[in-house]
């Protein structure tokens, strides 16, 4: 389209030559948004250290396919396929906005490369793109007036920003109607309609009543309030709860890239935890800058609290406002204008901001940040504040006696050492491994497993599967002590390091290929806390041992006369921890005849069971128990028998059964047993006893 009126740089607005109005309004703008970026900075530049530029392949793919790919979005697909659109309008835009302000010093003004024929055809596609940007903007405001998602307005919030939510939405559908207008009086003005610029075309449709030289008086302010609003908008978005269109990319490019079960340490600075004047974070300068870049980058979304059990089940907590009330904090103590609140002055971060059975609430499954679009990361910080409670001497009731058994005793149940290998004597496959001695695997039971009566049973199946299978298995017996995998994410980081090194001790003294274990969280703690993922023994699952065997023929299931429906729940820490889905899937589709069907949560949306972290033996205020709700999910996906891989989900599970009545109609199994079942019991042992059903959580703990 051919230029009708001159050029806003050839003529002057509000008695302002153009160039010199621009000029002053970029200025002022980019002044101002360079100082707010500069004390949005402060708190970062005070934070914690955090090791974030290695990788720099890995987070440069992370940036391109998560940051401007937006994997994640489509996980909700109205509201994701929304975003998207006005993610990849906002891009291809871009362009046009530079080029407004281009015109404004330059008449004619085009970037390199789109004069001519190329101008033309970016010309339509811009047209289009801010019809599509501007259709979305109204579907987004109607759904969060009409529609109201519950995601949208928690439960646990305080304050409301969904204000800045309609205030943005607003402003992007303003850019796109003043650009709208600005070409729309042309058209008009030259009474010109073409499907190639829909939206102008409109626009001009809408000033058809106008003539000639009030035309021309819409055609210019429409240009400037584009600009005025552009760079208004600019300098709005790091004050506002959308400073996340600033920082959720570079967020992504500085995602954790170690594995999710990996605890940060209490600091990055040193190891030693004498040299660490106070463990934990009481304070908001306390987080890594990491950490606060990602309060900054938080979206408002809801994706994390719709995904958090703890949330579902009416606990205290929420993760989207643990970001939201920091970040507000941050806002609120070191403010744009002025100096930093006094420390003293400030409301305490621990307690007040964030209270304590928010912190406790948590199983650290890590489902919030699995559905993070921008890949917030919140154990970590939970954990880290739960250190500054066990420092403070703020533990639960329920969680001190545990606590102070595995001191003791080296587990939480209080029981002694020698009681560990009391379930060897009516196990088969499976010895007591001595100091010195060998063996091909080693199997680490940690505390639930060799001392809960239920649990023993997955290990006595284990035992018969290892005996069929030929296998040379051991167990370090009495020498063992618990992972203290529940124990560091409790906070209790300096008893955590004295079970790592005990156990690690222990492992040096015997030889072995491989160490396997029944239960995920000490799968996960060998691997990530202690850090043997990174050294030449592998740690595995019982259940990538048994796909194992299975493949090379040492264990041919049989069929089992059962017509029931079986479905896998997917433990959290054996899943999206550590990335174990298909071993145990391929062991039920290796049992012919078994009927299985998939839960609509599952893999690494699983629905934590509520065993993680330390809820074995802490109940907090909810509504309702996690296991209850992933029964329900089981039934409704028409299962009768849940098949899990971990004795917290088992206990969990069979609890739930009980408190729902449902005993008798539905039943959950580990993966060994079921296995078991299907497999001649080995030379020697003539039945397997029914598993001993579970007792009151809280029985164990006594």
């Amino acid at each position: 389209m051919h230029r009708i009126f001159p050029s806003p740089a050839e003529l002057r607005f509000l008695g302002i030559p153009g160039p010199a109005l621009q000029l002053a309004l970029l200025a002022l703008a980019l002044a101002a948004f360079a100082f707010i970026l500069y004390r949005r900075s402060i708190p970062l530049a005070l934070a914690a250290a955090d090791p974030r530029f290695d990788r720099i392949g890995r987070r440069i793919w992370m940036a391109l396919v998560y940051g401007f790919g937006q994997l994640r979005q489509p996980r909700y697909p109205v509201a994701g396929i929304l975003h998207i659109l006005i993610f990849f309008g906002f891009l291809i835009l871009l362009i046009r906005s530079i080029t407004l302000i281009g015109e404004a010093f330059s008449p004619g003004f085009a970037l390199p490369g789109l004069g001519g024929r190329a101008g033309e055809i970016y010309a339509s596609l811009k047209d289009w793109t801010e019809l599509i940007v501007l259709v979305s903007c109204a579907i987004a405001a109607l759904r969060r007036m009409i529609v109201k998602p519950a995601r949208y307005h928690d439960r646990t919030a305080t304050r409301s920003h969904g204000s800045e939510a309609y205030l943005i939405l607003g402003l992007i559908a303003s850019l796109m109607i003043a650009d709208a207008v600005y070409e729309g009086t042309e058209l008009s003005f030259l009474n010109e309609r073409t499907l190639a610029l829909p939206l102008a075309s409109t626009a001009a449709l809408f000033l058809g009543a106008f003539t000639g030289g009030t035309l021309y008086v819409i055609h210019f302010v429409a240009f400037w309030a584009h600009n005025a609003i552009l760079l208004f908008f600019l300098c709005y978005l790091p004050v506002s709860k959308h400073f996340h269109v600033i920082t959720a990319i570079p967020n992504v490019f500085l995602a954790n890239l170690e594995p999710g079960g990996k605890i940060k340490p209490p600091r990055y600075e040193t190891a030693n935890l004498d040299e660490i004047e106070s463990l934990g974070v009481a304070r908001l300068e306390e987080f890594t800058w990491k950490g606060i870049l990602d309060f900054y980058s938080c979206t408002d979304c809801g994706r994390c609290s719709d995904h958090c059990p703890a949330y579902a089940t009416g606990t205290p907590l929420s993760p989207r406002m643990i970001s939201i009330k920091s970040r507000d904090l941050a806002y609120e103590v070191h403010p744009i204008l002025g100096s930093a609140t006094p420390e003293e002055e400030r409301p305490k971060l621990v307690g007040e901001t964030i209270a304590d059975e928010e912190l406790w609430a948590c199983t650290t499954c890590m489902a919030c940040e699995e559905a993070c679009p921008v890949f917030i990361e919140y154990v970590d910080k939970i954990v880290d504040m739960r250190r500054h409670l066990i420092e403070e001497g703020r533990v639960p009731a329920s969680l001190q006696k545990p606590l102070a058994d595995v001191e003791k005793r080296g587990n939480p149940y209080g029981k002694p050492g020698r009681k560990r290998e009391e379930w060897l004597k009516d196990a088969s496959g499976i010895r007591s491994l001595a100091p010195g001695e060998r063996a091909d695997l080693l199997y680490f039971t940690d505390s639930c497993t060799a001392l809960d009566p239920r649990i023993q049973q997955i290990a006595r199946s284990l035992g018969s599967l290892v005996s069929l299978a030929q296998a040379d298995c051991g167990t370090m017996g009495k020498d063992e002590v618990d992972s203290g995998h529940e124990v560091r994410r409790i906070g209790e980081e300096g008893l955590f390091e004295a079970m790592r090194d005990q156990n690690r001790s222990a492992l040096e003294e015997r030889s072995y290929k491989r160490i396997v274990t029944n239960d995920p969280h000490a799968l996960n703690t060998l691997r990530n806390d202690y850090g043997l993922a990174e050294s030449e023994t592998p740690v595995v699952h019982h259940s990538q041992v048994l796909a194992e065997w299975i493949a090379e023929g040492k264990l041919r299931p049989r069929g089992i006369d059962d017509n029931r429906v079986y479905t896998f729940h997917d433990p959290c820490y054996l899943g999206r921890h550590n990335g174990i889905y298909d071993a145990p899937r391929e062991v039920l589709a290796a049992i012919p005849g078994l009927k299985t069907v998939e839960m609509e949560r599952s893999r690494n949306r699983s629905f934590c069971c509520g065993g993680g972290s330390l809820y074995l033996f802490y109940e907090g205020p909810g509504e309702a128990r996690m296991g209850e709700r992933r029964i329900e999910m089981a039934e409704q996906a028409g299962a009768e028998v849940i098949v899990t891989a971990c004795p917290f989900c088992l206990i969990n599970f069979e609890d739930a059964i009980k408190t729902t009545g449902r005993e008798g109609k539905m039943e959950v199994i580990d993966l060994a047993e079921l296995l078991a079942r299907t497999l001649p019991p080995p030379e020697g042992e003539t039945d397997r006893a029914e598993p001993e059903k579970s007792g009151d959580p809280a029985d164990r703990a006594d």
